[in-house]
């Protein structure tokens, strides 16, 4: 059994890192605040945007639209969103872990057709250290979103894949769902592919409409709108889901330090009433001599 003194120093060192614990659930509690806002301000946007494209896509016509051409993948872009920090739970680990088995199902191709692209630290460094070349890692984005450096990444992916320097572009990252749940999510950012947009769906026929210039130059012009909100609401959600993962860990981490401070000091009462017992038996012992 450990002595007073080391049990002490124990339960000391505990309570510190419980403060620590609980102050970084804060901040994170704090952020997680400031993320959630900035997402429900897309909300709006997003949806009339969506609504729009919904309603140009409804009906029998046809438009040539090259972003979402199917083609063979021989050269592939893989995006992976992490963080640049640790004390996450298992928010890195599950993305690491999604973006090493993407990595293999493209085993078949030369290393030079695999293009990848990472933001946050801890997704770059286990691509590096998988011996895999990182094309591209957007340092601090993680803990900053900005719209103008996700829009730009877009446009020269959506120019890449207009002159098939690449043929398929996918992302792995979380989506939030809400405070205590994030899912990890792996899906292709191009080509495009459209939900359905039938009339059932409450988008309005296109008859309802009228363009001008024609409705195939207003999708040209839309479509690429859409895929920077969408790569940048992509890091909306993996910002707020790191967040979130954060406070769910500290809070474990609270929670266990707070039961093992509970422990230590059971521990450290029955040894100190164990002391006292033995120093009443000396003092008996030697009365008796």
């Amino acid at each position: 059994m450990a002595s007073h003194k080391e049990i002490k120093a124990r339960i000391a060192s505990v309570k510190t890192t419980r403060k620590i614990t609980a102050a970084m659930k804060m901040v994170s509690a704090a952020k997680l605040n400031r993320a959630q806002k900035n997402i429900a301000g897309m909300l709006p946007y997003a949806k009339a945007l969506h609504h729009i494209l919904g309603s140009v896509l409804t009906g029998d016509n046809e438009f040539d639209m090259p972003l979402t051409a199917q083609r063979t993948p021989e050269r592939v872009a893989i995006i992976a969103f992490s963080s640049d920090g640790s004390l996450a739970g298992a928010f890195n680990a599950n993305i690491i872990k999604e973006m090493r088995k993407t990595l293999k199902a493209y085993d078949n191709l030369p290393p030079t057709h695999i293009y990848i692209y990472t933001i946050g630290k801890k997704a770059y460094e286990a691509a590096t250290k998988s011996g895999y070349t990182v094309t591209r890692n957007f340092e601090g984005l993680a803990a900053k979103p900005d719209y103008d450096t996700m829009a730009a990444f877009a446009s020269e992916l959506i120019t890449q894949f207009h002159t098939k320097a690449i043929d398929r572009v996918e992302v792995i990252y979380h989506h939030f769902k809400s405070a205590g749940a994030q899912t990890l999510t792996h899906e292709n950012f191009l080509p495009l592919a459209f939900a359905d947009t039938s009339p059932a769906t409450g988008y309005n026929a296109i008859a309802d409409y009228l363009f001008e210039p024609s409705a195939s130059d207003v999708l040209a012009e839309l479509l690429p709108k859409v895929l920077k909100l969408k790569l940048y609401t992509i890091l909306l959600d993996s910002n707020a889901s790191e967040h979130a993962a954060r406070v769910v860990a500290m809070q474990i981490a609270t929670d266990n330090a707070d039961e093992l401070t509970s422990e230590l000091t059971i521990e450290y009462n029955k040894s100190r009433q164990q002391a006292i017992t033995n120093e009443i038996l000396d003092i008996i012992g030697g009365s008796l001599k």
